[in-house]
């Protein structure tokens, strides 16, 4: 079933998976075949020469070189994406992260790219967290990532998950492994389709290897709460962005291994009865993690209004998308030892366009 949500890498140097590239053809000639490799090496080639300008004659010899006398067919990988019936013909590992991070220099050096690539983030709710998902993956934050979300998409999830509607009803965290599938089919991502639970927490943060940063962008109040206490026992820092106001925590469980979680604005006694609390109570701890006085004034106009008018918060693309960008620059500083320190901070659109001095 992972063909579901990760691509099949073919070499075509190796006899087995040059059958199955032609078993693929065979068994579905109507198949789509995406073949730009000549004009990946000429960006190879352009990356790698920045100072010159070659002419048509000097690319023709340069890709010569690269190739060493391979027949262009076999160079590189071809990527077979079970979903789509796509087979994409791409460069080797090293070169495809080579050209993909090349416009990241050096906002991201390439020291800093290769120590990323041995990084694992784990996204802990795929809604705000596919914004966040996917922005890590386009700036290749880390090599691996683990996605975990029980949840399906529903028409009213479009507003702010980036994403057709021939995906409703598709698991998010499948949506969001498919397209980083097909922005880095060399990223790792692996998946808990049943959402992060008690049962699979601790293979989630520590698996095979533990997290080096946890993202929690979830509902449900329970998994919030105790997946900070299992990170915190494995060490691992947390960060969590909110759309209203794109309130954002840190919570330098690595540094500081005795820290409550969520700054302490809730008990030991909050962790202990969340189970069992009612609709009410549990919106009140909601309001105690968020610091009910700092919403924005809709967002508070809103809270009033769940389970009568409304269903659930709202959450907009704009925000969602916001939060997808500031979350992803937090964790990769976290990841390259930057002086980032725990606490909350707000990037409040609002606020600072009402503050704005400059050019008045």
């Amino acid at each position: 079933m992972e063909n579901i949500y990760r691509p099949e890498i073919l070499n075509l140097k190796s006899s087995k998976d040059n059958a199955r590239y032609e078993a693929l053809l065979g068994a579905d000639p109507n198949i789509f075949i995406f073949d730009t490799i000549e004009a990946q090496l000429r960006e190879l080639i352009k990356v790698r020469h920045p100072d010159q300008n070659p002419s048509e004659d000097e690319y023709v010899a340069l890709i010569q070189r690269q190739l060493k006398g391979e027949n262009v067919r076999e160079y590189g990988v071809w990527v077979y994406f079970a979903w789509s019936r796509r087979i994409v013909h791409v460069l080797p590992e090293e070169e495809f992260i080579e050209v993909r991070t090349n416009r990241n220099q050096l906002k991201i050096t390439r020291e800093e790219q290769l120590l990323l690539k041995e990084k694992i983030v784990g996204v802990i709710g795929l809604s705000v967290g596919q914004s966040i998902a996917l922005t890590i993956a386009m700036e290749r934050v880390c090599g691996t990532i683990r996605l975990a979300d029980y949840d399906f998409v529903e028409l009213s999830n479009l507003n702010r998950i980036r994403t057709g509607i021939h995906n409703l009803d598709v698991s998010k965290v499948v949506i969001a492994a498919r397209e980083i599938a097909e922005i880095d089919p060399f990223m790792h991502v692996e998946v808990f389709r049943d959402g992060l639970n008690m049962q699979n927490m601790e293979d989630f943060i520590s698996g095979k290897r533990k997290l080096d940063v946890m993202v929690e962008v979830c509902d449900n109040l329970e998994i919030k709460l105790k997946s900070r206490i299992a990170a915190r026992a494995h060490g691992v820092p947390v960060v969590m962005e909110t759309n209203d106001r794109c309130m954002l925590d840190i919570e330098r469980f690595d540094l500081d291994p005795n820290r409550p979680i969520l700054h302490g604005l809730v008990s030991s006694q909050d962790v202990e009865n969340i189970a069992d609390l009612p609709g009410k109570e549990r919106l009140n701890l909601v309001l105690k993690i968020v610091d009910g006085d700092q919403l924005s004034d809709r967002m508070k106009q809103s809270f009033g209004e769940i389970g009568t008018t409304l269903r659930a918060w709202p959450q907009l693309a704009s925000s969602v998308t916001l939060g997808g960008g500031i979350t992803t620059e937090v964790v990769r500083k976290v990841l390259l030892n930057e002086n980032i320190e725990s606490g909350r901070c707000y990037f409040d659109v609002e606020q600072i366009l009402l503050e704005k001095t400059q050019y008045k």
